[in-house]
């Protein structure tokens, strides 16, 4: 069997291209969203390397000031779904509707056809719910009266979650929560950084949209480029061996750590680690994956693939102890 050929290395030209993106993208998240980096990190990496995100904090963080302004500064659609438990798939998705003018049945299409969609608490729609719009995230397609219709590209979902409010919500499957490329865990901003946002609120910086600092093909462009960053084949062994340790950990991990351990990772891991790797290279200047570039995404990456069980809880012990274990037991190359 022949051999796939090998994607051609990315030109200083199109290095020069995709650093005057970055860095119009970056100026224009940073003017609405004060601090945040890692939040504006995990946002360009799903949006080049086509994955989705999860982001979990309490009320208030800007979430959704970061996603609008993401969709301003690359000039895409937005659409914000709040989630609710009668909240049903036609309402995400779409549905067909009679008009009695023409005796037939019309197709409106719902909010999920956006380049960015952000649904707003995820875990309070039910579990239909959720797993049609998770399907809609894989398939990159919806399904409305037998027909298909292709979601634009690009298409990036940022779900959140609130972790302290239970009640009334619907905990999302392992298996849902692995179709998500990144789980970003927002913290609150410092003293400086809130200070900064109420003069920024006096000043009116809120009060208009950002203007697009790219456009929808350059996006796609980026996208092209992160498939060209080279990952040497130590950096594969190095990633498979980290979801290896995951499955395994009684073998390599202290045992205090590894009886908390329920289930590890799937090989969606190793691939996102890939992708998400590669679009970390090019967002910081580089035609090339580093094993700095694995490290920089491994909590993001494997904090909703480990599953720990009730101990943990109770110990107060997370799911980032383990992982950093985990990154301790395998070999950097």
């Amino acid at each position: 069997m022949a051999q796939p050929a090998a994607p051609t290395r990315i030109t200083p030209d199109e290095m020069h291209e995709a650093r005057r993106i970055v860095g119009g993208v970056t100026t224009a998240f940073e003017r609405k969203v004060v601090g945040q980096a890692g939040l504006r990190e995990s946002l360009l990496v799903g949006l080049f390397a086509g994955g989705h995100i999860l982001l979990e904090s309490v009320p208030g963080l800007a979430k959704t000031t970061a996603a609008q302004t993401l969709a301003h500064s690359v000039d895409g659609s937005f659409r914000r779904i709040q989630c609710t438990p009668d909240l049903l798939p036609s309402d995400i998705v779409g549905t067909q509707v009679y008009d009695a003018t023409k005796n037939e049945f019309t197709t409106q299409l719902g909010p999920v056809h956006a380049n960015f969609v952000l649904l707003d608490e995820i875990n309070r729609s039910s579990a239909k719910t959720q797993s049609a719009m998770l399907e809609a995230m894989q398939e990159q397609q919806t399904s409305i009266g037998g027909e298909t219709f292709e979601l634009p590209r690009p298409f990036l979902v940022m779900a959140t979650q609130n972790p302290i409010e239970q009640e009334g919500t619907y905990t999302l499957p392992e298996a849902q929560l692995d179709r998500f490329m990144l789980k970003e865990i927002l913290d609150y901003p410092t003293p400086a950084e809130e200070a900064e946002v109420l003069r920024r609120i006096d000043a009116g910086v809120f009060d208009d949209d950002v203007a697009p600092a790219a456009t929808l093909d350059d996006v796609r462009r980026m996208q092209g480029l992160v498939r060209r960053v080279y990952v040497d084949d130590a950096i594969v062994e190095y990633v498979v061996g980290l979801t290896y340790v995951t499955r395994h950990v009684s073998e390599y991990i202290a045992p205090e750590l590894a009886r908390l351990v329920e289930v590890g990772s799937s090989p969606r891991a190793s691939i996102n680690f890939v992708k998400a790797a590669r679009a970390v290279a090019l967002i910081h200047g580089r035609d090339h994956v580093v094993p700095e570039d694995i490290r920089r995404v491994a909590h993001r990456i494997l904090r909703h693939r480990i599953i720990l069980g009730f101990e943990a809880d109770a110990e107060q012990i997370r799911v980032e102890s383990v992982i950093d274990a985990v990154f301790a037991a395998v070999r950097t190359p």
